[in-house]
């Protein structure tokens, strides 16, 4: 068998195994398990609220879950231990079975949501978070949320910190899906810090440096011909700091040459600025004035024109007319 398809196998024989406990170990407050496979056979821990009823009496119950994780699971020469939880309202899985048990008891949502999630805050948690999906009042699905603390919700640390409880809660209306998600007390998260108050410097420090050589980059005591540490100058052999001088010492020169020739210029006063400025803008608005006396001039002129035009072409438009009366007149009396 490949390894892919044996994972797969592997993955659903485990929440076989899980959903087949939560069946038969619900009313004794199963709390989750861990397989491992070892040589001797499979080792399971169980944990729950109550070990007693997970163990029968005289052991009964434990031999009938081994008898039947044989033969219904396959798995060779099972070894069940059970372990008690120490806080049950910390384990998500035990806490999202007596939600769902409250709500088909008859419980309203909020007190029964409220309620749970307090108790999980008073036990220590640093956060926990309670969803419920599905018809909770009405005919109509929604989804409740109860919050408090702080809570994960992607990453690494969700997977690995976050402790999840899944529950199911059958009532008349319908189905209501539980969620639980749990950070116990203990949990280390990666943003995580401390702040130490009224600590000296010195307790931190390595012994022969201060803080000042760290900094710098050169240890107390350092002699010559000892490696350079870090930020401390590479050593350069004698004869290039030579040529570099005299190098340095000619172009020095040549620069101070260069600035004796060179004269800085005369910053203007910042009155002269302003007055040049002001002559500037009283031009051009000597310049803008003429120029637009100049164009109504022309206006009125070519209006002027335009006008005695028009009564010339009027006037000749009347003789016109004045002739024809005549003509018309003269035709009716012949």
């Amino acid at each position: 068998m490949a390894d892919e398809l044996q994972f797969v196998e592997n993955g659903l024989q485990r929440t076989q195994i899980d959903e087949f406990f939560q069946k038969e170990l619900g009313r004794a407050g199963y709390g989750g398990m861990e397989i491992a496979k070892t040589p001797m056979g499979t080792q399971i821990v169980l944990k729950a609220e109550k070990p007693g009823m997970v163990i029968g009496k005289g052991g009964k119950n434990i031999r009938k879950i081994t008898s039947t994780l044989e033969s219904d699971f396959g798995l060779d020469d099972p070894q069940v231990d059970v372990q008690e939880v120490d806080e049950p309202d910390l384990n998500a899985r035990i806490v999202a079975d007596k939600l769902a048990n409250a709500l088909e008891r008859g419980w309203y949502f909020r007190k029964a949501g409220h309620t749970t999630i307090d108790r999980i805050m008073d036990s220590g948690a640093l956060g926990a978070e309670i969803v419920l999906s599905g018809k909770v009042t009405g005919a109509r699905s929604r989804v409740e949320k109860f919050n408090r603390g702080y809570i994960k919700h992607n990453g690494e640390p969700a997977e690995e910190i976050v402790d999840h409880g899944i529950g199911t809660a059958v009532m008349k209306l319908g189905t209501i899906g539980v969620q639980v998600k749990i950070i116990p007390p203990d949990a280390e998260l990666p943003d995580d810090f401390e702040i130490y108050e009224d600590v000296e410097i010195e307790d931190y420090v390595v012994e022969g440096d201060s803080v000042d050589d760290l900094l710098s980059g050169e240890p107390e005591g350092a002699e010559e011909g000892d490696e350079p540490t870090l930020g401390a100058p590479p050593e350069e052999d004698e004869t290039a700091d030579a040529e570099d001088q005299s190098d340095e010492e000619v172009f020095d020169e040549e620069v101070v040459e260069e600035e004796g020739d060179f004269e800085e210029p005369e910053v203007p006063d910042e009155a002269d600025v302003e007055e040049e400025l002001d002559d500037l803008d009283a031009a051009v608005e000597e310049e803008l004035d003429e120029e637009t006396e100049a164009e109504a001039d022309e206006l009125m002129n070519e209006m002027e024109s335009a006008s005695e035009d028009d009564e010339d072409k009027a006037d000749e438009e009347d003789e016109a007319a004045d002739a024809e009366d005549d003509e018309d007149a003269e035709g009716d009396e012949e």
